[in-house]
């Protein structure tokens, strides 16, 4: 067994390594190697939401899975090679994550810009503010610095990533383990005021669950069949009202068991330990987006290769 002052030891080493990383990371980063990088980005950001406004929570979910999955390293967007198997084919990405492309307009007019310079992880975290923004959201000042990792892995992807099923504990296991608190777990769980869930992972909610308001889930059976394999990929908004305004309705959906997803309405039972986290952002829009911007922010931190770790990748989808 491991001494209690070993476990000390080795945590506060842990802490230490943490702490240099995230301290890499700077605001004006890219100032002088590629002063053009916000605006380049924003720009192609913005056409993609013009053309598909979903788009924009699609933008912002790739951030989300890059993150939980060994961190902020841009793994997510790496196609599979000959040397290992990436993430897009994981279960919790299969058909389902997407705005590959847009990233792959955006490195290619960052690179024009400066070549060599910014990492598939940086464009990222700045498209993943800029998509929110752009759909009325808050703004954010992105810490940037990030490297690229040279590999990914289709196994941790599948298990780092909370699943639609899991229930509160879970949830709030899962973001904790990533120095997430609780509070940060239903801030941005707030991104799901955006965005549109496919059948396949609600559709057990629709059928057997109790706490779902009724006419909602008629709404949504119309268009989810009962019988696996049958509309498994059909789209329903997340936020029914305004899915594609960022906003804090999601939270007022809650309150009224309108949650699409059982992770969702897992933030509000009516007697859980987050009711009160999410009544209050119900009633706030500016506390959630500011709880929201912040937990962006610490997310952004997970994990991360700085320094002469990893690699500036020319291609966000292979290893240099």
């Amino acid at each position: 067994m491991v001494s209690s002052s070993c476990i000390a030891i080795l945590t506060f080493v842990h802490l230490m390594f943490m702490g240099t990383t995230t301290a890499q990371l700077s605001t004006n980063f890219y100032s002088k190697s590629c002063p053009r990088l916000f605006s380049t980005v924003k720009s192609t950001v913005h056409t993609a939401i013009r053309n598909e406004p979903r788009m924009g929570a699609s933008l912002l979910r790739l951030h989300f899975h890059d993150c939980f999955v060994n961190g902020c390293d841009g793994s997510v967007l790496l196609d599979d090679t000959s040397k290992f198997t990436g993430e897009k084919n994981a279960a919790p990405n299969q058909n389902s994550i997407r705005g590959f492309n847009v990233i792959d307009n955006i490195k290619s007019a960052v690179e024009n810009a400066c070549p060599g310079v910014v990492s598939c992880a940086d464009i990222l975290a700045i498209t993943a503010r800029d998509s929110v923004a752009i759909l009325g959201g808050p703004s954010w000042t992105v810490k940037l610095g990030r490297r690229d990792a040279r590999t990914a892995s289709q196994a941790a992807a599948n298990n780092s990533i909370p699943p639609p099923t899991s229930n509160l504990n879970q949830l709030i296991s899962r973001f904790n383990a990533l120095g997430l608190s609780t509070n940060d777990m239903v801030a941005l769980s707030g991104s799901h005021t955006i965005g549109q869930a496919r059948c396949t992972n609600f559709r057990a909610r629709l059928y057997n669950e109790t706490n779902l308001e009724s006419s909602l889930a008629q709404t949504r059976q119309s268009n989810c069949p009962r019988t696996t394999g049958s509309g498994d990929n059909n789209l329903a908004p997340l936020d029914l009202q305004s899915p594609t305004a960022f906003d804090n309705n999601y939270y007022k959906n809650l309150i009224k068991n309108r949650g699409l997803l059982h992770s969702d309405q897992q933030l509000f039972l009516n007697g859980g330990s987050t009711d009160s986290i999410v009544r209050g952002y119900s009633t706030s829009q500016s506390t959630f987006i500011s709880d929201f911007a912040a937990a962006m922010i610490k997310m952004g931190d997970i994990n991360l290769l700085t320094g002469s770790n990893g690699e500036i990748r020319k291609n966000c989808r292979k290893p240099n």
